[in-house]
């Protein structure tokens, strides 16, 4: 009998990425195999987002895309799950009755039972639960990656931000165990991978479950510990939660990357305090001061929301002010969209749309042209990218590839083409001689390769050459604009 095909169709944050991961394990676990690309699958899993308006939109546009697939393929289950499911249950059922199984944040671990009861009883299976039972890092994950992993430290979340539904959705914090969590990147490590990004909704307020306000910058500093580990970042922060222990962690643990990705939402104070921020412009300031005081070279990207509920010209003059003055590397902006059931929906002074757009395209421009400057700053360093999957080229005398700089910054780079290309998970040393706003470019200046365990594991996992790269995800430095899925810009923050 051949075994039925899977695909998972991932939007939002790291957390969703991570959690796609862990639904991959579980079918696989279950006998299922990946669907080969451009194959219909038979099963669809949708692991969804609820942050954003336009969620909705995509979901139910495309399950209706799908439902003609399932009616000339009545043995094909569709599955939604994630934030989006958790907030609509068995309304999802109701707009897209072809729709096979519903599951909530809580409970991941119970797709393959779910799928096979549907087939079983032939009729929809609509689960949620309304508290984590389990933290889903005990369930079985199908890495995208050989060498960058995530590793969820948190779920969940305890603050009130008027504009955000999830924590509604994913419950209050729940924090795992600091040996638990560090047996799971040992154990990573023992496999190949370099690099690992912490995880939660609000990251740095880990410990707060067990009563230890500093147990994030201890966490840190124990994966500097950990050897063979070369890179350790993290994702979210909460301003409200970033202590000078935290940044003395990352300014003394040498793997702990000189990177940081801290939501702003906006630089006004009334908008702050409408938005239920507990943090206001100066101490957001005083955070990017002093971990600028600390690492120099630190890298720091954020989120901004514009057209808040009440946001008037004043307010987005100063959100221009900080960003001039934080002089971010990248940013993630938003244009505000109302979501049922947070209060914000609710508020009056909803800005135009047409107001909204303008600034966007202000605050655009100006970030553009700060990350450019930021970048031409880059030009002559010498630096260690860690080379990832993605599509590789040999172009006439040269390799093309790209990865990561230590601050995570984007850089694309040629190598002669009679070098014997990298693998990635592999560490190239090139000097910068371009910058671009959202990347930077090593042509011509090659310092040469350090090959990994972590090369060696997507050498055998992938089964290819390596002068053909496989595609995979790539972890992305955030750029104004739309994001990538799976970017930290759909996270809390």
């Amino acid at each position: 009998m051949t075994a039925r095909t899977y695909e998972v169709r991932t939007y939002g944050c790291q957390m969703n990425v991570h959690d796609s991961e862990r639904l991959s394990g579980l079918l696989e676990n279950a006998g299922y195999v990946r669907a080969p690309d451009a194959e219909l699958a038979d099963v669809v899993v949708f692991n969804t987002c609820a942050v954003r308006e336009n969620a909705d939109n995509r979901l139910y546009g495309n399950l209706g895309h799908l439902a003609p697939a399932k009616k000339a393929h009545p043995a094909m289950q569709i599955a939604v799950g994630g934030c989006l499911a958790q907030k609509d249950r068995g309304e999802i059922i109701r707009r897209a009755p072809w729709v096979d199984v519903v599951f909530g944040t809580h409970n991941i671990g119970s797709l393959p039972a779910l799928l096979e009861r549907a087939r079983h009883n032939d009729e929809a299976q609509v689960e949620i639960l309304e508290s984590l039972e389990v933290f889903p890092s005990t369930l079985p994950t199908r890495r995208e990656s050989p060498y960058a992993a995530w590793v969820s430290i948190s779920v969940g979340c305890n603050n009130t931000c008027t504009f955000c539904i999830v924590p509604a959705l994913r419950g209050t914090e729940k924090d795992r165990r600091p040996g638990d969590v560090l047996a799971e990147v040992e154990a990573l490590v023992a496999e190949g991978v370099l690099e690992v990004t912490l995880l939660g909704q609000n990251v740095n307020s880990y410990g707060v479950e067990f009563g230890d306000r500093q147990a994030f910058g201890k966490l840190l500093r124990a994966c500097g510990g950990i050897d063979g580990l070369e890179r350790v970042r993290f994702t979210s922060p909460h301003p409200k939660d970033f202590t000078d222990d935290v940044i003395a962690a990352m300014s003394e643990t040498p793997n702990v990357m000189h990177s940081l990705h801290m939501p702003l939402q906006s630089g006004s104070d009334v908008v702050l305090r409408a938005m239920r921020r507990s943090y206001r412009q100066e101490r957001y300031l005083g955070i990017i001061d002093r971990v600028r005081a600390a690492m120099p070279d630190a890298a720091i990207t954020t989120d901004i929301i514009v057209g808040f509920p009440g946001e008037t010209e004043d307010d987005f003059a100063q959100t221009l002010e900080v960003v001039r003055a934080a002089r971010f590397a990248g940013a993630f902006t938003f244009q505000y969209s109302p979501r049922p059931g947070t209060p914000a929906a609710q508020m009056d002074g909803q800005v135009p749309k047409q107001v909204v757009q303008e600034r966007y395209e202000r605050l655009a421009a100006l970030q553009d042209d700060i990350a450019w400057a930021e970048n031409m700053s880059q030009v002559g360093r010498v630096l260690d990218v860690l080379v990832a999957e993605g599509e590789g080229r040999k172009d006439g005398a040269t390799h093309r590839l790209s990865g990561r700089a230590p601050d995570n910054r984007l850089v694309h780079f040629s190598l002669p083409a009679d070098a014997a290309p990298p693998r990635p998970g592999d560490v190239v040393t090139v000097e910068v001689t371009y910058a671009a706003p959202h990347h930077l470019v090593a042509d011509g200046a090659y310092g040469g390769v350090r090959r990994t365990r972590a090369g060696d594991a997507w050498e055998l996992r992938s089964g290819r050459a390596p002068d053909v790269p496989a595609a995979g995800v790539l972890l992305g430095m955030p750029t104004v604009g739309a994001p990538s899925v799976g970017s930290a810009a759909d996270a809390c923050g």
